[in-house]
């Protein structure tokens, strides 16, 4: 038994959570944590170290995704035996948020009939090779073209391809920061960046608002090294920074020589996409635009603008180093469907779809009750207390939907008490009324 197991939080620094977590994984490599020894209730330790119980809850949430800890209940939650944790963390629900199933759309008749004539064409061997780093000429003018559309002026030259954005994002890390390097951020930030920064050693400075004056009060006290933002429906936030905020924002960080990593997930759902924020200060930005959530998360493709051509071809060797290549063949169906017409059809059908679920959650929850963009498809609800945010995302989860608690999203110690609700995925208009209805009715309670 390990009940009067206490943590160290003077020995690192960082959110408080995060701390602890790292404590227990030490505590289990050490020694100090053995196989099935049973960490302390939760509310003690939280009474002992003298911080919120929902820290100690995300803590505890964490060493469990690493699979260092399993909950049995009212037992309490106990170290994995070293075989388990050898074996790594067990599956679980990821939260990604998907592009909604379009109903009546063309996707995978397009997927079909492109793939079959890219094979079929003269010189087709040639994409089932290893790619050149950074990938083919026509696909990285593909992605130029794409950024160009955005008001990113960009040369084929600056242009990485890579295995998505995650890949993306692992290799700008990689190429630009160091261990130690102060990023700035929103204080509800993509989980997937929130692994890699803190896997990569990074100080992340949580900005309440993500706005120029923020940033700049930030960067009076505090050497910052990049600015990290989702510019167009936030995740999980669904805010967007309009334009001159994005112009001022770029201002701050060219003052400050703050890098900018922009990652544009849905920038263009938009009806009328606004120009990236990397577009005012080109010489800092890299920015990301892929097609998992703007068509199909089958399609692992994302294209990369970096400041300069030395920047590409020092990105081009961080992705080949992680990942080696982006799918050759799901390059060329993004290339050929920019040529053909079928790449702006398919993101309008996500479009459409997503605008018609939107107006779906209008229809169901009490306005003012939620945040919302017009074209995305998630939400963020804001809810009273702890207990009202299980059992709503208990009501949505037995419903077919996918509801993810901020605290899966926190840069900083939080006591937000929020769902981001995702509208996308296999569930059907029908089903997505149902589930709304439900949590339209824990919004009423």
């Amino acid at each position: 038994m390990a009940d009067g197991w206490i943590p160290d939080l003077t020995r690192t620094r960082g959110a408080k959570y995060v701390v602890i977590a790292d404590a227990i994984a030490n505590a289990v490599e050490t020694g100090a944590l053995r196989s099935g020894d049973r960490l302390p209730p939760q509310r003690d330790l939280a009474a002992r170290l003298g911080i919120d119980l929902t820290t100690v809850t995300k803590a505890y949430e964490q060493a469990r995704s690493a699979g260092l800890i399993g909950a049995r209940g009212r037992a309490g939650s106990f170290v994995l035996p070293q075989d388990a944790i050898a074996a790594g963390p067990p599956p679980r629900d990821t939260g990604m948020n998907m592009p909604p199933e379009v109903e009546g759309g063309t996707l995978l008749a397009t997927w079909e009939r492109t793939a079959s004539a890219l094979l079929r064409a003269p010189g087709a061997g040639g994409r089932l090779h290893y790619a050149p780093a950074g990938g083919r000429e026509a696909d990285r003018a593909a992605g130029a073209e794409i950024f160009g559309r955005m008001g990113l002026a960009s040369d084929a030259g600056q242009v990485v391809v890579t295995a998505g954005a995650q890949n993306a994002l692992h290799a700008i890390i990689g190429a630009t920061l160091e261990r130690g390097d102060v990023v700035a951020c929103g204080t509800h930030v993509y989980p997937g960046f929130l692994a890699l920064a803190r896997r990569a050693g990074l100080r992340l400075a949580p900005l309440a608002c993500v706005e120029a004056d923020a940033l700049e009060a930030l960067c009076r006290t505090t050497k910052v090294a990049a600015l990290y933002v989702v510019p167009t429906n936030d995740n999980p936030t669904t805010v967007t920074i309009a334009a001159d905020e994005r112009a001022a924002l770029a201002r701050v960080a060219r003052r400050h020589g703050v890098r900018i990593i922009e990652d544009d997930a849905y920038g263009q759902l938009a009806e009328t996409p606004i120009a990236p924020l990397s577009s005012f200060a080109p010489e800092l930005g890299w920015y990301v635009a892929s097609l998992s959530k703007t068509i199909s998360p089958a399609l692992r493709v994302a294209h990369v603008r970096t400041p300069s051509v030395a920047d590409a071809l020092a990105l081009a060797a961080e992705v080949h180093d992680a990942n080696v290549m982006p799918p050759p063949l799901e390059a060329a169906l993004a290339t050929r469907w920019l040529e053909d017409g079928s790449y702006d059809r398919l993101i309008g059908e996500t479009r459409t779809e997503a605008a018609a679920r939107q107006a779906i959650a209008a229809d169901a929850l009490p306005a003012g009750r939620y945040a919302a963009h017009r074209c995305g498809y998630h939400l963020w609800v804001p809810l009273p207390d702890e207990r009202a945010m299980a059992k709503a995302a208990r009501a949505l989860r037995e419903a077919g939907m996918m509801a993810i608690p901020a605290s899966s999203f926190a840069a900083c110690d939080s006591n937000v008490r929020a769902l981001r609700v995702s509208l996308g995925g296999a569930i059907d208009r029908d089903g997505l009324r149902r589930g709304l209805t439900m949590l339209a009715k824990h919004l009423a309670a």
